[in-house]
């Protein structure tokens, strides 16, 4: 899964190109800040099962944001975000919130899935597929699948994936790991080693985006 290092280099790159000018130290630390937001979710695991990418990930938390930006900014005079930061403090709560939707959600629903709805609909979903022009087959897409059901034999339904029967693994499960042998040799009985993934980079791709997005912030914030 993308790492919160990712989410916040993608979110500093967004952010770097919808402020412009107005991008500087301040801007990228309320960025880096909102966009990790989501992430928090895992602290709650020990309590809500299925808590990561679904507390935090559901649309319905930028959804929330959002409306509620509309709504001081639409107040003019009496906006309370306006009145306290300018007019640039409320564009900049609009990134923000863009970032949280667009860099920390998004990313992870195409890879591995979100709760989106939750809690109103507990089902994990995921968007995946590909798109590509073929000189013998034309357009081709995998995300939507638009082809007409074929007759088969009934079958019993996949079960969707919901908090209550899945759960992703996250820095706070502590168990056994694939390549990990028993500690005690022998079968022992004494309990195994156990490894904590802390992701930083997992694809090259992903890895990219870092040194990426760190010259793109630095030559901002120089600039500023």
């Amino acid at each position: 899964m993308p790492s919160t290092l990712v989410h916040v280099a993608l979110a500093l790159l967004l952010a770097a190109a919808l402020l412009g000018e107005e991008f500087d130290g301040r801007a990228a630390l309320v960025v880096a800040a909102a966009t990790v937001l989501p992430d928090l979710d895992v602290a709650l695991e020990p309590f809500i099962s299925g808590a990561h990418r679904s507390v935090g990930h559901t649309f319905l938390f930028p959804a929330l944001l959002l409306a509620a930006l509309v709504w001081d900014a639409r107040r003019r005079d009496r906006s309370h975000l306006r009145s306290r930061f300018g007019d640039r403090g409320v564009r900049l709560a609009f990134v923000a919130v863009a970032c949280i939707f667009g860099a920390a959600i998004v990313p992870d629903l195409v890879v591995g899935g979100v709760n989106a709805f939750y809690p109103l609909h507990d089902a994990f979903i995921t968007v995946d597929g590909r798109l590509f022009y073929s000189t013998d087959r034309g357009w081709v897409q995998t995300f939507v699948d638009l082809s007409p059901p074929e007759p088969s034999e009934p079958s019993e339904p996949s079960q969707p994936r919901t908090t209550e029967n899945f759960r992703f693994r996250t820095v706070l499960d502590a168990e056994p790991t694939l390549g990990v042998e028993d500690s005690g040799g022998g079968g022992s009985g004494e309990p195994q080693r156990v490894e904590r993934l802390f992701p930083v980079a997992m694809t090259g791709f992903r890895a990219w985006l870092l040194p990426l997005s760190a010259f793109v912030t630095a030559v901002r914030l120089r600039r500023a």
